[in-house]
């Protein structure tokens, strides 16, 4: 095992700090031009090439003669499924969909600005949207419940799974049955780089979509950035990536639970605990060990090349606001904070796509169960994007509507407006030509 990595922040130069703040996604040049061959592959032989890289990429034994999860599989995949994983894919759902039910903006609203002039918005749903499910280092039906949830709550109308299959050729039953719960019925056996690029552009058997969600590897992240002009690609998720901040009243065993969550997703993740206190340092050190010993061997070796890596480990800091300001710099997608006073430091961070306060609100119940989304903005990302919602499947219309008196009393400004940016026609539409129009 190697030694977790351990930085004094007043030692490091600014370039240090700087690399501390790099991911997995950060720099895709080696990816572009293997994705590149695909995204065109994809383009001109449709099915074909995807049925090339069933084989090649996702390693499937046979030949996947119908991309699209059947009927018949759905059905076996609520038989093989065991009673209390679909109870808690039912809790689970039902939360997810309170808190994005809440989330959904009005459909259709107007206000009176001045007397005779309204001004407004309607809300429509995309209608055709991918959403993106992982299968890599592991199943994810919560990934599926997640992006499928706020899909169906917003009213698309052809919300669409892709997910990597099994080598079998078949999906991960609770990821058929969170999908099912929560409206969706189209799934297809498609992933990576290639599944992207069948969103783009559709294949002979699968349409083409509006847009793409939800999170995935370097190699989907790479499809999406080369993609972008061609298909919405959304909020940016890739690997997992987390900080847990804890100050001097921080349980250093508790710190060491939670800064392991993240980790454990595969060695593209990034996970940091940031705390002034040497004493969780230590006690956090020490208990990790007795952590990974109730972990399987592919999950301690994930979280330990995180943690002794490029992207991981731990950063001890002079005092707590030094530990806010670099995390507002890396603008984390999970950030967690231990202290007895974790809300005093909410107002000061900036840049998070979730934060989760005390001991009693792990990262992993936010990941499944507590409402709110979990496919939330990496690569710092969070600076200017949201977690996804509801609103990532919405799209908004502008409405207007102004009687007489209403233009008179706007006319006059919007007449000088015009004259000054140089627009004639747009200074005509409001002058006297108009009432004079208006009277033949």
């Amino acid at each position: 095992m190697k030694k977790i990595n351990l930085f004094e922040y007043k030692k490091l130069k600014s370039t240090e700090i700087n690399d501390l703040c790099r991911r997995a996604e950060s720099d895709l040049s080696d990816y572009y031009p293997k994705v590149d061959t695909i995204i065109q592959n994809v383009k001109e032989n449709g099915d074909m090439a995807l049925k090339k890289y069933s084989f090649e990429l996702d390693k499937v034994s046979k030949e996947l003669n119908d991309f699209k999860v059947s009927k018949k599989e759905f059905l076996a995949a609520f038989d093989k499924i065991e009673t209390d994983m679909k109870e808690v894919l039912e809790f689970c759902n039902s939360n997810v969909k309170k808190f994005h039910e809440a989330q959904m903006p009005k459909k259709k609203w107007m206000i009176e600005m001045h007397p005779g002039v309204f001004a407004g918005e309607k809300v429509e749903p995309i209608e055709i949207v991918a959403m993106y499910v992982p299968r890599g280092k592991g199943s994810f039906p919560s990934v599926a419940m997640m992006t499928s949830i706020p899909a169906i709550v917003a009213g698309v109308k052809t919300p669409i799974i892709f997910t990597p299959p099994e080598v079998d050729g078949s999906i991960d039953c609770a990821t058929l049955v969170a999908a099912s719960i929560a409206g969706v019925k189209d799934v297809y056996k498609i992933g990576g780089a290639q599944a992207v690029a069948a969103a783009a552009f559709g294949t002979q058997t699968i349409p083409k979509c509006l847009k793409i969600v939800g999170p995935g590897s370097p190699w989907v992240a790479a499809a999406k950035n080369r993609l972008n002009e061609i298909i919405d690609t959304g909020t940016p998720a890739g690997p997992s990536e987390a900080i847990v901040l804890a100050d001097k009243t921080a349980k250093g065993k508790v710190v060491a639970l939670d800064l392991l969550i993240e980790a454990e997703h595969g060695p593209d993740s990034s996970a940091y605990l940031i705390t002034n206190s040497s004493k969780v340092v230590e006690e956090a050190l020490s208990f990790i060990p007795t952590c990974w010993k109730q972990m399987s061997k592919e999950r301690v070796k994930f979280s330990s090349e995180v943690l002794s890596g490029p992207r991981g480990g731990i950063i001890l800091v002079e005092d707590f606001n030094q530990a806010i300001d670099f995390t507002n710099k890396y603008a984390p997608e999970h950030l967690q904070i231990h202290s007895i006073n974790a809300e005093n430091y909410v107002e000061k961070i900036k840049n998070a796509g979730e934060i989760l306060l005390g001991d009693f609100s792990p990262l992993s119940i936010a990941n499944f169960s507590l409402g709110p989304n979990n496919v939330i903005p990496t690569n710092a990302a969070s600076k200017t994007k949201s977690p996804l919602g509801v609103h990532d499947f919405l799209k908004s219309t502008s409405i207007g509507k102004i009687n007489e008196e209403g233009y008179n009393k706007l006319a006059p400004f919007v007449y000088k407006f015009a004259k000054y940016e140089g627009f004639d026609a747009h200074a005509n539409a409001v002058s006297e030509l108009r009432i004079k129009a208006m009277k033949t």
